[in-house]
């Protein structure tokens, strides 16, 4: 298991180190010039060459590579054209937006997966709508599904807000970020209570086409693992399908799953950057779509290294998890 381990987290660093490497390049790339954007269009040209050294522009290329680098292991993303702060500070004020709707998100779908691949094979009473959203649900896309869920539950039945992420005009401001969190740390558990109906539609829009996907790979694990020898044997000994498929069955079926998890959670992020600016989440979409007008490429490659990072920190968990849930899994 620690072979294991410490060959994911090498092979994660090698990605997110190449990850950076391209993003560097992408950034010499660009058509905007630094210290331009940074100085605005009226700056002379010799403030424009300090800038320029400011930046270490005129270094050679392996010694900016070198020190772009050194800055992101230091947390150092680069000055935002468009702020002009810190793109780490921007999204110290964005992220915890975005991890919150990310944390449901994933949650909802393993849980709509499970349901769903279980339910289908158990044959609970519904079995056949479940295997019809198997079938059909993954051709939904996230933003049909969040005006669907607007047009439904908030305009028609008036249950659920339809944007922001609360109705609080000063809710609790930290410790975690998560409002979910910290509104039961403060003691007030009416900011959870609004924070959670504000999560419903935004979480469960970014978590129906994942689980489908995962639903679908665990149920045909599921039925694969249900004409096992040692399930026959269980049988044999007179327990009932449920025991079966949740005490037996359902472990040694989780490896391809969690592996489905892991590339899913790509799609999520993808999917978030789009649902927030649906619903008026204050999140990093929001920031990325005020950036990109704006050609802010330190604050868009700040963004594309944090949720690159995200996904490989994810799949790195879930091939981890494999080989709990499976000892065979080959380190």
């Amino acid at each position: 298991m620690i072979a294991l381990v410490a060959k994911r987290l090498a092979a994660a660093v090698v990605i997110v180190v190449a990850l950076s490497v391209v993003m560097f390049i992408l950034r010499r790339l660009s058509p905007v010039d630094p210290a331009h954007a940074m100085l605005g269009p009226t700056a002379s040209p010799a403030a424009i060459a300090h800038e320029e050294h400011v930046l270490g522009l005129d270094r050679p290329l392996p010694a900016q590579l070198g020190s772009y680098l050194n800055g992101l292991l230091h947390g150092n993303l680069g000055m935002s054209y468009r702020t002009r702060r810190p793109v780490s500070t921007d999204l110290g004020a964005f992220v915890p937006a975005t991890a919150e709707l990310s944390l449901y998100g994933l949650a909802f779908a393993l849980i709509l997966a499970v349901i769903l691949a279980v339910g289908s094979t158990l044959r609970w009473p519904g079995a056949t709508v479940f295997r019809v959203l198997l079938m059909a649900g993954a051709s939904a896309p996230a933003f049909l599904l969040a005006i669907a869920g607007i047009l439904v539950f908030y305009a028609k039945l008036g249950w659920l807000p339809a944007t922001g992420r609360t109705s609080y005009a000063n809710p609790p401001a930290g410790p975690t970020g998560l409002l979910t969190v910290d509104g039961l740390l403060h003691g007030e558990p009416a900011v959870t209570l609004d924070a959670l109906r504000h999560l419903v539609l935004p979480a469960l829009a970014i978590a129906v086409a994942p689980a489908v996907s995962i639903g679908r790979v665990l149920r045909s694990s599921l039925l694969a693992g249900m004409r096992s020898d040692y399930v026959r044997t269980a049988r044999a000994k007179g327990l009932s399908e449920r025991t079966v498929v949740f005490r037996h069955v359902l472990r040694n079926c989780l490896s391809a799953a969690l592996s489905m998890t892991g590339l899913q959670v790509g799609l999520m992020f993808s999917g978030v950057l789009v649902i927030e600016e649906i619903f008026a989440w204050p999140g990093v979409g929001e920031y990325m779509a005020q950036s990109i007008p704006a050609a802010d490429f330190p604050a868009i490659s700040g963004v594309t290294l944090l949720l690159g990072i995200g996904y490989v920190a994810v799949n790195t968990v879930v091939d981890v998890l494999q080989a709990v849930a499976d000892p065979r899994v080959n380190a």
